[in-house]
């Protein structure tokens, strides 16, 4: 496995790389755990050249708390990505990626317009400007995201197409722990009584199995009671959103591909979760 810090190193590595497989990007931002992991194997499936970043991108935090607290296990991060087969890994620092402001601002054609869009005000942004300068440096041919961020991952195929990248995004499934918490780098920053609270968002969010009984709007509101439940949680959002267009959808009818999405604090940590509803 080789390790480059600068965009030179990385593309004197890419030229090693045997020429008869294409090249897979994983993007991530380290505190890698076996979601991560989940991705290079999927990717590992289609190509030898599974290349993966780590860049903890400050542009998609309009938190500067919350960029201070990110964990940060790069040497741990190399441990588990050799184990794991990738050959290359990108870890630039923030001038190597943004040597200049990046100052472009780009149009989400309504798709943050719910979810994460309103609540976290230039995330998006922020991720497509990373996501796209890793895409311009690395020239992978697919490219490899989690669901467990899936409104990002609809934003990010969205955003290649309309950019004209020819680069096949692949999303993979949200892998769980053993009492369905979503895994995320996030977790390790729970204190042991959140983390003890915080399997019961998986559990609210299967209460979305008895749609047949509620409108989506009464759902919603059953499974974020369910979620405050726990005096250890608090649940900012729950949206059940049509998975194309991330609208939220006003009844069952007319809308064959659904996502049950939410945002819930334990203590000050914020974690994400969906599930698929249809």
């Amino acid at each position: 496995m080789i390790i480059c810090n600068t965009i030179a190193q990385l593309r004197q590595a890419l030229g090693t790389l045997p020429e008869n497989y294409k090249t897979a990007l994983v993007p991530t931002m380290g505190a890698l755990h076996q979601g991560h992991i989940s991705l290079i194997k999927k990717a590992l499936e289609g190509t030898g050249n599974v290349i993966v970043s780590i860049f903890v991108n400050p542009t998609q935090f309009n938190n500067p708390e919350d960029l201070r607290k990110y964990p940060r296990t790069t040497e741990a991060d190399c441990r588990i990505l050799e184990e794991a087969g990738a050959a290359v890994v990108f870890i630039p620092s923030q001038t190597e990626i943004y040597p200049s402001p990046d100052n472009r601002i780009f149009d989400f054609d309504g798709l943050d317009l719910t979810g994460e869009g309103p609540r976290r005000p230039g995330h998006f942004n922020g991720v497509v400007q990373v996501v796209t300068r890793l895409f311009d440096i690395v020239e992978p041919d697919y490219a490899f995201f989690g669901e467990k961020d899936f409104q990002q991952l609809v934003i990010i195929r969205h955003m290649v197409k309309k950019l004209g990248y020819k680069i096949e995004i692949t999303g993979c499934e949200t892998l769980r722990e053993s009492d369905g918490l979503a895994m995320s780098s996030r977790n390790t920053l729970l204190s042991s009584e959140h983390r003890a609270a915080a399997p019961n968002i998986y559990r609210s969010l299967k209460r979305a199995k008895i749609q047949d009984k509620y409108s989506p709007k009464e759902l919603a509101g059953i499974i974020k009671k369910e979620i405050d439940s726990s005096p250890l949680l608090r649940c900012e959002y729950v949206e059940i959103v049509d998975s194309q267009n991330l609208h939220i959808i006003e009844s069952w009818d007319d809308t064959v591909n659904i996502r049950v999405c939410t945002a819930v604090y334990a203590g000050e940590v914020r974690l994400i979760d969906n599930i698929k509803l249809r």
